[in-house]
């Protein structure tokens, strides 16, 4: 479609990393469309059951593995990495073993990244049409998790890391504190090199500290056991058997990457707009279950977390409290919220209550103990033997 040399094509490709960066975009990589090494392992996946109830996985057939499909005409995928990693707010080790708080993923204490990565990528595809005369007709399309894409191993295959046993994308000088994006364009760029393996050697440390053992098996997932996924994406009655698995965890889970040895060489994110909202790297349980839905509607304006809506942000918030430490204090407060609940939030207050109750039979001066002199524990693992964070968290992070 274009008239471009192959030194043109060159000083292209080397103009959108170039251009990339300047956007904020941690490292950028261009593969081709064949993804046709990916493709087993996806339906394989798909055929245990894996996907849960996120049926949309299955519903759009090969166009998640064959992106000419998804996109007529598509000869380039553009990969981009933006870290969300910030510096600013509590540390999320010990936030994490603090049972009467809330843990929310790091990535969701801020704006929602969708608009933010689309609107960068929309930013490069038209720094791109402007490289030359005969570009200036160029079809392109911008994904940020937003679509059947593969975009873990689109990444690994633009040689922007490799997929890792916690199946995440980790770069061996970068961690995997990023998200990701791509751009599919109909010009035939020169490729970068793949990864060609994977980094983790006899490391299982994401394996062994995953709360309910969703990592099945190298690189593989099982989502129906998966916090991020039942706090997420799973809208039901939460199997009664995961439920204290999933201790304060209310939206997402970080587990498997805060041991992850690759994250102490994690990027710092320079995005201002994932800098924590309403202190919510620090909230405690009983503060945000306070939130009316009004209240909830407002303060997740712009943020990942609000798609969830009210209920299930009570579900989950349940959940939390009968893991906590919190004795009557708690009963009162999940019972004055009962009839605002719907009937699947109601099933997980009245087991609340019951966790609580239990607590106060066996322990009751314990956590009399526990509410007066809150201890904040030093941060080391559940299961692994340690936690990786940035090298400057120590004295970056309050």
């Amino acid at each position: 479609m274009s008239s471009l040399n192959t030194q043109q094509l060159q000083q292209l490709r080397q103009q959108i990393q170039q251009w990339g960066q300047a956007l904020g975009f941690a490292d950028v990589g261009i593969t081709h469309p064949d993804l046709s090494r990916y493709e087993v392992q996806h339906f394989t996946w798909l055929e245990k059951g894996y996907h849960g109830e996120m049926h949309y996985m299955a519903s759009h057939g090969t166009k998640r593995t064959r992106p000419q499909e998804l996109v007529p005409g598509t000869l380039s995928l553009i990969s981009v990495r933006l870290p969300y990693f910030l510096p600013e707010g509590k540390n999320p080790t010990i936030q994490l073993h603090q049972p009467n708080h809330a843990y929310i993923s790091r990535y969701a204490l801020g704006r929602d990244y969708h608009k933010l990565m689309r609107k960068k990528l929309q930013q490069l595809a038209e720094q791109i049409k402007a490289f030359h005369p005969s570009l200036a007709n160029l079809q392109y399309r911008a994904f940020s998790d937003s679509a059947p894409v593969l975009e873990r191993p689109i990444a690994e295959q633009a040689g922007l890391g490799f997929i890792g046993k916690n199946s995440l994308l980790i770069h061996p000088r970068a961690g995997s504190w990023f998200f990701l994006g791509e751009l599919f364009i109909n010009l035939e760029l020169p490729a970068d090199a793949p990864f060609e393996k994977q980094g983790c050697g006899p490391c299982t440390a994401c394996m062994v500290e995953c709360p309910t053992q969703a990592i099945v098996e190298n690189g593989v997932v099982d989502a129906r056991r998966c916090i991020s996924y039942l706090t997420i994406e799973y809208s039901g009655i939460i199997d009664e058997a995961l439920r204290p698995l999933i201790g304060n965890r209310i939206y997402g889970c970080d587990d498997c990457q805060l041991v992850c040895p690759w994250n102490r060489f994690a990027e710092w994110s320079a995005q201002k707009d994932f800098s924590p909202r309403h202190h919510l790297d620090q909230a405690n349980l009983l503060e945000l279950w306070q939130w009316d839905e009004t209240t909830f509607l407002k303060n997740f304006e712009g943020s990942p977390v609000r798609r969830i809506g009210y209920q299930q942000w009570l579900r989950n918030l349940a959940i939390a409290i009968g893991n906590a430490n919190l004795g009557e204090k708690g009963i009162l407060a999940l019972k004055q919220k009962y009839h605002q609940a719907d009937t699947i939030a109601q099933v997980h207050i009245d087991w609340a209550i019951e966790q609580l109750k239990q607590q106060l039979k066996q322990q009751p001066n314990d956590i009399e103990k526990t509410q007066k002199n809150p201890k904040i524990p030093s941060p080391a693992p559940f299961k692994a033997k340690k936690y990786y964070l940035p090298a400057e968290i120590p004295c970056r992070f309050k």
